[in-house]
């Protein structure tokens, strides 16, 4: 019978083997921070197949090393209910990096970053980093599948792509309970210009239910919360 350690799991790049050592620094982190002794049961995921989960017995352990014996492997998957793709106008990347985990935790599919009139050129979305940050969060969440990231030139170039996009601004329409959209667009500090204002006139566009001003970050979250949640 299979057995199932939640689904909270740690990359190892060995997960699928019999019997395995694990060393260094995954070994100060089972023993120093998550207090595991033997006996205990792992969830470990290869990246090269992210949806197995294999469980793994801690047989041993000594003063630098411990010792691990697979258990089970079954497919367990652990994804959103439903997708959700934010075109978000390109900002600070340190003001990504505070949220990130936190949308990735909501199940936010898919993040846009569109260069906007009032983005600044100086900031360049670090996919890099946020790919690592999105490995641990994974890991701590539970989450089998990663978030996409791509890059558009401009908000006429994304809705090209993809015209069915709602678009948070300021609008008589407040975004309610039950709405159903897969696509949301959300601008930088200071708005869209009118020239862009001008271009999304024929998208459906909302408000969230507030009277205070939000940073984007927290309209994104705000947003996926509401959606996903």
């Amino acid at each position: 019978m299979d057995v199932v350690v939640g689904v909270i799991y740690l990359y190892e790049e060995r997960a699928g083997k019999e019997e395995f050592v694990i060393k260094g620094e995954l070994y100060k982190y089972l023993i120093k921070v998550r207090r595991h002794q033997e006996g205990d049961l792992l969830g470990l995921r290869n990246k090269d197949d992210r949806k197995t989960l294999h469980t793994y017995k801690i047989t041993a352990i000594e003063a630098r090393a411990l010792y691990v014996s697979r258990l089970s492997s079954q497919i367990l998957e652990i994804k959103p209910k439903s997708p959700l793709h934010v075109a978000w106008c390109v900002i600070d990347s340190k003001s990504v990096e505070k949220v990130l985990a936190m949308l990735n935790e909501i199940g936010v599919s898919r993040i846009s970053f569109v260069y906007c009139e009032r983005s600044q050129r100086s900031f360049t979305p670090d996919l890099k980093r946020y790919e690592r940050i999105l490995q641990a969060s994974n890991q701590q969440c539970g989450r089998t599948e990663m978030m996409e990231f791509d890059t558009y030139n401009s908000i006429a170039d994304f809705i090209a792509k993809f015209p069915d996009t709602v678009v948070l601004d300021f609008s008589d329409e407040v975004l309610t309970e039950g709405v159903d959209f897969q696509r949301v667009l959300v601008g930088c500090e200071g708005g869209f210009s009118l020239a862009e204002k001008k271009l999304l006139q024929k998208q459906k566009v909302f408000r969230l239910d507030t009277s205070m001003v939000l940073r984007s970050e927290t309209a994104v979250v705000a947003i996926a919360s509401k959606i996903l949640l």
